[in-house]
């Protein structure tokens, strides 16, 4: 068997995807896969079709390990956002077509399930510590578990996490008088197909002094039987959060949520020394090797690598192998800008690895629905996928051409005194 064609469809029923589509000589066989680098979606597509694509002519799509070694290695300018997107876009195409061929579902080939469904989180916000609350208890009457709490934080603009706050304080901030306001956002808002980007002001002191105020709150009005947990996307020293771990011990976090940068992976050392606040981290990791340290020295608790930006399903279940040596979970990255192919290969992963922990996950509109089938279902708590052979989605290529490419940025992120700083 031989791969012929490797489709690039770029498509945006909502928000931008970046799909590949990989046919080979077997009548019908096809394998779909996800490339979407939010952001920068054309970086990745142009990687594919311009460098990538011509290597995977001729290839025996059953080859994984050795296409994916091949295209990591090969470039020699290895690793990096981009370049590991478009491998992920390759690898879970393929693990589709040998699902498909096998005639099971990936999570068979991966070694069977080892549970009935997924353990899965959802995203909950408000303004305030009432509007959390509320926020908590839908997400509990849908039937979740395990929720995330974000709430605005005073004299901020923008919240991460926080649907609706961000522009009713950027709207107050416009009119404070501030003299650089319009330099810095550029005008942009979000999705509005081509300014600049929307900017957040934020600063850690009132940061620190909300987060606790917050769990305590729910804690006592929601109580102890959901697990809650908190993304601090990114944003503090390490200091900063040692400090915000030790605070938040007395309301038993599921895990504290990314809260350094990742550069220094070391910092996370501080972080061990203060707390026992279980700790997540590795969204903006992109191998193996950015994993290492954090998981041998058991400075997090669970690894959230994103399998759309680490090469796919085959370095992720290498990942998941090596954390099961250190006690570390898998709770993979699992946003909207990611899509479905790769929200499914999460979920296959989940229910064969044994050290599964949780599954963040989205509720895909109808119009995603329409172009991309087959996301992975959600019931009373826990995440689902079919029976079907590969990983069970597919792509309407006839709906995608309805929704072209719209250009977009993630936001960014500047201290009171104009200054940029990390999400």
């Amino acid at each position: 068997m031989k791969i012929t064609e490797v489709r690039v469809i770029v498509t945006c029923p909502g928000r931008n995807y970046v799909i590949l589509k990989i046919m080979t000589d077997t009548p019908g066989l096809y394998g779909v896969g996800d490339a979407t680098l939010n952001g920068r979606e054309l970086a990745v597509a142009s990687a594919l079709e311009n460098h990538i694509a011509p290597l995977l002519i001729g290839r025996d799509p059953d080859s994984i390990e050795d296409i994916w070694q091949s295209l990591f290695r090969g470039t020699y300018w290895r690793g990096g956002p981009v370049l590991m997107t478009a491998l992920a876009g390759v690898d879970t195409a393929l693990w589709d077509i040998k699902g498909k061929r096998a005639g099971l579902p990936v999570y068979s080939l991966l070694g069977g399930k080892t549970r009935l469904g997924a353990l899965a989180y959802t995203h909950a916000g408000g303004r305030d510590v009432s509007e959390v609350e509320d926020s908590v208890r839908e997400k509990i009457a849908q039937g979740f578990k395990v929720v995330r709490a974000q709430i605005a934080i005073p004299g901020t603009v923008g919240t991460y996490g926080v649907g609706g706050a961000g522009e009713a304080s950027l709207a107050s901030w416009k009119n404070s008088g501030t003299p650089w306001q319009d330099e810095l956002s550029g005008g942009g808002e979000w999705g509005d197909g081509g300014a600049m980007p929307y900017v957040e002001r934020w600063e850690p002191t009132p940061y620190l002094h909300t987060i606790p105020k917050l769990f305590a709150h729910l804690r006592d009005k929601i109580g102890w039987d959901v697990e809650l947990f908190h993304d601090v996307h990114e944003r503090l020293t390490p200091i900063q959060a040692a400090r915000l771990a030790k605070d938040l011990e007395p309301y038993r976090l599921f895990f504290l949520e990314d809260p350094l940068r990742p550069e220094h992976k070391e910092s996370f050392r501080i972080i061990r020394q203060h707390s026992t606040t279980p700790l997540a981290m590795g969204e903006l990791f992109h191998t193996k090797w950015d994993c290492l340290p954090l998981i041998s020295e058991q400075l997090i608790d669970f690894i959230r690598c994103d399998l759309g930006h680490i090469g796919g399903i085959t370095e992720a279940k290498k990942i998941a192998a090596v954390s099961e040596c250190y006690y570390v979970q898998t709770a993979w990255h699992g946003p909207g800008d990611i899509a479905p192919p790769t929200h499914a290969a999460n979920v296959h992963l989940d229910l064969s690895v044994p050290n599964f922990g949780v599954q963040e996950m989205v509720f895909f509109p109808d119009i995603v629905q329409e172009v991309l089938p087959g996301a992975p279902t959600f019931k009373d708590g826990y995440l689902h996928v079919t029976d079907a052979p590969g990983l069970g989605t597919d792509i309407d290529e006839e709906a995608a051409k309805k929704y072209p490419y719209e250009r977009n940025y993630l936001p960014m992120t500047r201290r009171a005194d104009g200054s940029t700083h990390d999400w």
